[in-house]
């Protein structure tokens, strides 16, 4: 399944059954409307596998509900923290508590051991509500990018929320202590001090989201100006007087904005961003609506009574729907659910949602009082989550290092491709890396000296420093040229060689973007990385001769790439171009354990993949400098490409080949260099 950023019903808003200052008071209207957009939350990743903008309206709503609760506390004398943050204690933490600790056991029986130690990680993270946070260091690390999206991802936005609950007293006190000798200006001070903040987030969150879109993504501070945006909306509100005809046309604006939102805008791509406005805007139209008392208002559908306890229940509803959507998605080995399956998967969530509202949130809520007890409680369900993180990630390192214990002996891997090679081993091992690390079993340079090159800043330039290397060879391009690092890695260290790399995810070095149609970016990353190279001069430079190596594609040596064979050409520079590997649209060691070792649909025919005859045999223009190294008689068969050779895991996930296969590549490697090179 694509890992598409889940979204979260605002927590914070459980009880909207408060009045405020407001001329309307009491507002039904937004507890229809959290369940219009947890429905909308739910239906688009369930069916469509994508996103809505809902968590943008529950963060309006969470910022235009809390600022007016804490408003009045200011303005009665010093805010009560520890009260208040009791209160959302007990609002919020039994029922996420309860839906990891279910998560955490079920997954132990239903997912794939490959996916333990990144969920595990995750629960951690969401336990105490830093999830967001995980996830934006994933998206800075392109090896943590493949991880397939987990069943606690949903908890991003939960935790940017109870951040915001934990900042946004404190900013408010801050606020009323400036005003503290003109009381009756303090609306007017925060209403200064929310338009400062809404403005610099707004400005972070479109700068960022255009450099980096999946960091700002997960960040928090791009979200404050949906807090702060809400936050306006209920200090002004009052002020705002408009007739019900106009009302009434606000909200049903409001209403389409909302439902158009996801289906028109690619939420996961763009947002949050200036792009996040829409449904922001459109939730405040309807708030803005309010109550007009008219039979053509969208307020006298957001009241029924199915919407307002839907809105009751919207909170549980979200914390369950993903990871049931997952866990059928993992057990089935598939990309998304059709309209029935899709239909149990809502129902069955729903009925979960009803039973945690009326077993735990709604008793908890009548009997959680003192603020004592609040944080006890808290204290407790979050000790019982991480027992059973802790004890699942003893088991995961048990069996790592149970099948380890096995020794190498046993792995030939790419060795057992050589003709003549006799297994001596024993048949009965369990392969290596064992399943529950296979995720893991990423190729790198250990701690090498990395650097950004100041005319180059978007370059990181490791180096494995060698005293007087009798080699340098430099390895640029993307993932795919990165794994070699594992192959290269134990020759190098006997030979004294100075490896160097120059990396970027999905960008292979070329003259164009090849991955991303119009990555301005990745076309700039590699005429950077180009002149690095010649400032460097090593002695070869190591990087992909193909691509596009997957069933229904045809493997291709791109003229990108030529070009920048022939640039090194003209430098003196010999290039080592390696064919690339197969791509799959699963994950092969996930297949392996669900359907056993040997088992032919975890790999592929060979000639689904690759040609007879290598495309890069084929261009009439290639530089004399380029040799090219074809590893797919070790990665294949001769007829068949498996999934497991030699007792060793050829993939980690669905493209990449694990360091463990590449290690034992490395005696192959090292003979292919050098009856390229002469070395």
């Amino acid at each position: 399944m694509t890992q598409v950023p889940p979204e979260v019903s605002g927590p914070a808003t459980t009880h909207v059954r408060t009045t405020t200052s407001s001329l309307r008071g009491f507002r039904p209207e937004l507890q229809g409307l959290r369940a219009l957009a947890v429905l909308l939350v739910v239906v688009y990743h369930v069916w469509f596998n994508r996103v809505s903008g809902g968590v943008d309206v529950f963060f309006l709503i969470s910022g235009f509900l809390i600022t007016g609760q804490l408003l009045r506390a200011a303005q009665r004398g010093p805010i009560p923290f520890r009260a208040n943050w009791g209160r959302q204690i007990a609002r919020l933490f039994p029922a996420a508590m309860v839906v990891l600790l279910a998560t955490a056991i079920a997954g132990m029986f239903l997912l794939p051991e490959a996916r333990w130690l990144q969920t595990v990680r995750e629960l951690v993270a969401s336990v105490f509500f830093m999830e967001n946070w995980r996830l934006a260091a994933d998206a800075i690390d392109y090896a943590a990018q493949h991880n397939t999206a987990s069943v606690v991802q949903h908890f991003w936005s939960l935790s940017i929320q109870v951040q915001f609950y934990i900042v946004w007293p404190l900013l408010v006190a801050l606020v009323a202590l400036v005003a503290r000798d003109a009381r009756e200006r303090l609306r007017a001070y925060l209403t200064l001090t929310l338009v400062g903040v809404f403005l610099a987030s707004l400005s972070f969150s479109v700068s960022l989201t255009i450099t980096d879109q999946p960091l700002a993504y997960f960040h928090s501070l791009t979200r404050v100006w949906e807090f702060a945006l809400g936050g306006l909306l209920a200090l002004g509100i009052d002020s705002i007087v408009l007739s019900r005809r106009v009302r009434i046309w606000l909200g049903w604006i409001g209403l389409v904005g909302l439902l158009s939102c996801g289906m028109l805008l690619q939420v996961d791509r763009i947002f949050p961003g200036y792009a996040a406005l829409w449904p922001t805007v459109s939730a405040g139209l309807v708030i803005l609506a309010g109550a007009t008392g008219s039979r053509a208002g969208v307020d006298r559908f957001l009241s029924t009574r199915t919407m307002s306890y839907l809105g009751d229940i919207s909170y549980a509803l979200y914390l369950w729907h993903w990871p049931v959507l997952l866990f059928v998605l993992a057990t089935g080995r598939q990309e998304s659910v059709g309209p029935a399956e899709g239909a149990a998967i809502i129902a069955f969530s729903l009925v979960l949602a009803a039973l945690t509202h009326h077993l735990i949130e709604e008793p908890i809520r009548r009997t959680s009082r003192r603020t004592r007890g609040q944080y006890r409680l808290g204290a407790f369900t979050v000790s019982v989550v991480l027992l059973v993180a802790g004890v699942w990630q003893f088991t995961a390192v048990q069996r790592a290092n149970q099948q380890v214990a096995m020794g190498v002996y046993d792995h030939p891997g790419a060795l057992a491709r050589l003709e003549g090679f006799q297994y001596r081993g024993r048949s009965d091992v369990q392969p290596l890396p064992p399943m529950v690390t296979v995720a893991e079993d990423w190729a790198d340079l250990g701690q090498p000296d990395c650097a950004r090159p100041p005319r180059f800043p978007a370059l990181e330039v490791c180096t494995q420093r060698v005293e007087e290397p009798s080699r340098r060879i430099v390895l640029v391009g993307d993932s795919h040229v990165q794994q070699y690092i594992a192959a290269l890695t134990p020759v190098a260290a006997e030979r004294g060689w100075e490896l160097i790399s120059i990396l970027r995810g999905a960008c292979p070095f070329s003259t164009v973007s090849e991955v991303v149609p119009e990555d301005q970016e990745c076309v700039d990353w590699n005429a950077a990385a180009a002149e690095e190279i010649a400032e460097l001069r090593p002695d070869a430079v190591f990087t992909l001769a193909t691509r596009d190596v997957r069933v229904g594609q045809t493997e291709q040596t791109p003229p990108g790439f030529v070009q920048q064979w022939w640039r090194m050409n003209e430098l003196g520079i010999p290039v080592l171009a390696v064919r690339d590997n197969p791509r799959f649209d699963y994950s092969p060691p996930d297949c392996l354990q669900e359907h056993g070792r040997g088992a032919p649909e975890c790999g592929v025919e060979r000639d689904a993949v690759y040609a007879a005859v290598a495309p890069f045999e084929q261009i009439p223009d290639v530089p004399p400098n380029v040799t090219f190294l074809d590893f797919s008689e070790y990665i294949c068969e001769d007829r068949f490409c498996p999934a497991e050779i030699g007792n060793v895991l050829v993939y980690m996930d669905f493209n990449h080949l694990s360091a463990t296969y590449m290690a034992s590549m490395a005696p192959i490697v090292e003979q292919r260099i050098d009856a390229a090179l002469g070395w």
